[in-house]
């Protein structure tokens, strides 16, 4: 029988009141056979950890290290010149009383650290998302027309300012072979497929300019079909998440409490996708087979990362894992379903 492209998965970010060595033991007991931790879970109490001690752990773990959580610290780094508090969660009291200048420098820093690290632990696919580049205006997404006018081009203005802001880090990505996979999300700098290529076109075609698959921030007129397949050559990373729209509730709204949402992230099994068509389609856009050969491994992880307003954390996330583990890791045709009719 021919052999699976895939294997279980998670990511990390949403278990951080875990110790690295604590989550792995969850992700292993759940039922995945690697994880994706976050950069917080590679620290110590004097910053990033050793690349040594990082495999220490994954190896006494008997696990795989399946990519680094760098969504916050990118965030930081591409929002800090908005001023937005929404960076602070993730940078230290001392640097959040910086000025945005002074942030946005210390996170590049940082990444440009991390970015050192992956490459010491042969981990060239970094998942990640850019932040809001082109403005809070734009980020809204909202159809009106005022995004340009006779002294301003918010577009524009986005475009130059991505490509200047991220440049060392591009360029520091590049000379280590490193692919940066963006999420495509509400509020970042790509929120769409045509976003996102509007980004590699800029940056005149920037081979480190990748794609993190999540087909759970499809919930606005693009399915993940769509997205996907336009984006297909720079997918490097795979997340499995799924969501729920409640009828007759605004998708967008000031509610904080996620249980009153309209759109609400869930469990794997019950949520509005489908994700047997959803690691079918991964396939067809070429993602284990890129992975694979990029990373040097016999199968492509699809990593969980399963959150509910209602279900408690581990048993949800515990419960995508083994969702993953025996309906998506299944064995991949040989040929057509037709090759042995009449034989």
């Amino acid at each position: 029988m021919a052999q699976p492209l895939f294997h279980p998965s998670i990511e990390g970010a949403q278990h951080g009141n875990k110790s690295l060595a604590e989550f792995l033991a969850y992700a292993k007991k759940s039922g995945a056979t690697g994880a994706q931790p976050s950069n917080f879970m590679l620290h110590d109490n004097k910053g990033l950890r050793s690349a040594k001690e990082i495999k220490q752990i994954f190896g006494k773990a008997k696990m795989t290290l399946d990519g680094i959580s760098a969504h916050c610290p990118f965030w930081v780094h591409t929002t800090a010149w908005t001023g937005s508090p929404t960076i602070r969660p993730f940078i230290p009291a001392d640097v959040a009383k910086k000025s945005p200048e002074q942030i946005e420098r210390w996170a590049e820093d940082y990444l440009l650290g991390l970015l050192d690290l992956c490459a010491e632990l042969n981990m060239n696919i970094l998942p990640m998302f850019w932040g809001v580049a082109f403005g809070w205006e734009v980020a809204t997404g909202y159809p009106w027309g005022f995004w340009k006018g006779g002294d301003y081009d918010l577009i524009a203005e986005g475009k130059e300012r991505f490509v200047k802001k991220t440049a060392k880090i591009r360029k520091h990505a590049n000379k280590l072979g490193i692919f940066l996979a963006h999420e495509i999300h509400g509020g970042t700098a790509a929120m769409t497929a045509d976003d996102f290529n509007i980004l590699v076109e800029t940056c005149d075609g920037d081979k480190c300019l990748g794609v993190n698959a999540d087909p759970s921030h499809c919930w606005e007129g693009e399915d993940f079909e769509t997205r996907f397949l336009k984006v297909a050559p720079r997918i490097y990373g795979c997340h499995v998440k799924n969501f729920a729209i409640r009828k007759g509730v605004p998708v967008r709204m000031m509610e904080p409490n996620w249980q009153k949402r309209g759109m609400q992230f869930c469990d794997i099994p019950s949520g509005d996708l489908n994700m047997t068509r959803y690691a079918e389609l991964m396939i067809q856009c070429g993602y284990p087979q890129r992975y694979r050969q990029i990373m040097g491994t016999p199968t492509a992880p699809l990593v969980v990362e399963a959150e509910s307003a209602y279900r408690d954390l581990d048993a949800t996330s515990a419960n995508a894992i083994q969702f993953v583990r025996d309906n998506l890791c299944f064995p991949i045709a040989a040929g057509s379903f037709e090759d042995g009719m009449g034989a």
